[in-house]
């Protein structure tokens, strides 16, 4: 294999790597071995057939004297059967073994993880070459990699596309499988879990090992981390730290051979002893799956063991439309979803979401779908799946009329703020449907995916945060109890503006301060008299200016407040239609009055 290709990120080198050709050995060697042992049998054959005598020399017969005894016999077999097995089976190895052709997931089905791919292929280009890159640049290829990140982004899913795109046999386990009840067997699964994955190796020329939850088993020992000590980690960690070294353990085989020649070399001088075989390192390629790498114990991340950490992230706003693209492409859906404005809305609104997580939403809108007898998702069963798996089911209750017409102006408030202030913010879903403790929701989100926010957009979030209030306050002269999770909302926005991000009027980080208990960045600025006076401040102007803006824009509102209370929910670009039909009548009244009174009409400064 050509040093220059294992670079190529792009390019998996399979066919001309180094574990093609160890598998052809392999299977060259088996079948000179299965020649050794038939052939004896074949000449034995061939001679009772040249002499006349039968092939088949007959069946073996039990005497009269023994047929008495033997359902002793069966008896005393069953009974020690059923005390050795346990004991044997409690110690085997837990994993699932899976061949290549079993796999049907590959790397051209990992979407939205582009630089990990890259990584992983350069690391399986080694794995392939390994010899190659032992042999003429003395490296030594990876041994065990480390699949760190938050649930659902893919970590065994990659390790899957990695075995079938190698072709080797892929030995999948559960960190909780290993656990026994007999004292010493965990120990003893782990070794036979590794000492499978070395014959494997040896026979197909490598093998992949995935240990999913590694840190089930592989969690910090007493003294060496925060992990809290439990009873046998340390000698499950000392045995997982040991097998991960065993990988030119010698085969049964080459030990036998050493001990023949040992016995030899008692009887040879010194300068004529025969030198012992010695065993080639097994190729293996051992991944640990977890979402809790600071609970891992130190001696794991050394070189030499999980020195290789791959990150996988939640995919960004491309990766999420190219997870869209793949999951839809497989998905019965109008043809609405074709169009790629819409494919891009939807993974702005997927801000946040795994894969795992985007296939269960498509998947939750086919569900959706079905129930309104439809054989396709739409868009409009992919709001209802999103707001179900964010909010929880509808839960429709009676409301009394003035309650809900307090909730529809609410409502209405957040959506009117949210257009005039928010910019760049797309409006998604506007509802009084009753979900989860939610009586009303207004959904919205950036139209381009952001890490970093001004000071200006903060503060625009309070503000919509702020609109329901001012808004029930405008047209009932008071609010009531709905506004308290918008208040959480903005005060919390408000104090990391004071206290974390230096735009309450002073510099000062109270998150550098220590405090007992990890009390948050909320508590930190109101115990603080000063930190909560410019949290006040914030709020106060916040509200302010909500109050104009509502103030000046009440049609606005009672235009969204009338179109909730006829439909109880607008999704999209029908709360978009109600805003234009609101200021186009508004304007329309305007040019009428100036028309009728054209004395009244604001003369604009010269």
């Amino acid at each position: 294999m050509e040093l220059e290709s294992l670079n190529q990120s792009e390019v998996l080198h399979q066919s001309t790597a180094d574990v093609a050709v160890s598998r052809e050995r392999a299977r060259q060697s088996r079948l000179r071995t299965l020649l050794f042992f038939l052939l004896p049998l074949a000449v034995w054959m061939l001679i009772r057939l040249t002499s006349g005598n039968p092939v088949h020399p007959g069946f073996p017969t039990i005497s009269d004297d023994w047929r008495p005894l033997l359902p002793g016999f069966l008896l005393m077999g069953v009974l020690t059967a059923s005390l050795i097995i346990p004991l044997l089976a409690a110690g085997r190895s837990p994993h699932v073994l899976y061949r290549p052709s079993e796999i049907d997931t590959s790397f051209a089905d990992v979407r939205g993880a582009g630089v990990v791919v890259e990584e992983v292929v350069k690391t399986l280009n080694l794995f392939l070459a390994h010899k190659t890159f032992k042999e003429r640049m003395g490296g030594t290829a990876r041994r065990a990699i480390l699949f760190e990140g938050p649930p659902g982004t893919g970590k065994t899913y990659m390790a899957k596309a990695m075995a079938r795109e190698a072709g080797v046999p892929f030995l999948f386990v559960s960190s909780s499988a290993f656990q026994s009840m007999y004292y010493g067997q965990t120990n003893r699964k782990i070794r036979n879990y590794f000492k499978s994955l070395r014959a494997f190796a040896r026979k197909e020329g490598g093998a992949i090992g995935f240990i999913e939850e590694i840190d089930a088993i592989g969690a910090a020992r007493t003294g060496m981390g925060s992990a809290t000590s439990r009873e046998g980690v340390s000698g499950v960690v000392n045995e997982l730290l040991i097998q991960l070294q065993s990988f030119d353990s010698p085969t049964r085989g080459i030990k036998m051979k050493g001990w023949f020649i040992d016995q030899l070399n008692q009887w040879l001088p010194t300068a004529h002893q025969l030198r012992k075989p010695v065993a080639e390192p097994a190729n293996i390629l051992v991944i640990g799956a977890t979402n809790r790498k600071d609970d891992l114990d130190p001696a794991l991340l050394r070189p030499g063991r999980f020195d290789r950490s791959i990150y996988f992230d939640l995919p960004t706003r491309v990766g999420r439309r190219d997870i869209i693209d793949y999951y839809l492409g497989k998905k019965a859906h109008e043809p609405e979803l074709d169009d790629g404005e819409t494919r891009d809305t939807l993974a702005a609104m997927t801000f946040g979401y795994s894969p795992v997580m985007i296939e269960h939403l498509l998947d939750e809108a086919l569900v959706w779908a079905l129930r309104r007898g439809g054989d396709r998702l739409s868009w409009h069963d992919i709001q209802q799946a999103r707001m179900t798996e964010e909010l929880g089911l509808k839960q429709p209750v009676e409301y009394t009329e003035p309650e809900r017409r307090a909730i529809a102006t609410h409502e209405a408030g957040h959506a009117t703020v949210a257009y005039l202030v928010g910019k760049g913010r797309k409006m998604e879903v506007l509802s009084i449907i009753k979900r989860g403790d939610s009586l009303g929701l207004l959904a919205h989100s950036e139209l381009e995916e952001r890490f970093t926010n001004t000071k200006s957009e903060i503060e625009a979030r309070i503000k919509i945060a702020l609109g329901g209030m001012v808004a029930e306050e405008l047209f009932f002269g008071e609010s009531g109890t709905g506004p308290g999770g918008d208040l959480m909302t903005a005060t919390a926005a408000a104090c990391s503006m004071v206290g974390s991000l230096g735009m309450g009027g002073s510099l000062l980080s109270l998150e550098a301060a220590q405090s007992p208990g990890g009390a948050n960045i909320v508590t930190k600025v109101l115990a603080n008299d000063q930190a909560r006076e410019a949290a006040e401040a914030i709020l106060d102007d916040a509200k302010a200016e909500v109050t104009r803006v509502l103030n000046d824009n009440r049609h606005v509102i009672e235009a969204l407040r009338d179109a909730l209370l006829a439909q109880d929910e607008l999704i999209g670009e029908e709360i978009l239609e109600v805003i234009r039909q609101a200021e186009a009548k508004t304007i329309d009244l305007r040019s009428l009055t100036d028309l009728l009174d054209p004395d009244d009409a604001t003369t604009p400064d010269a």
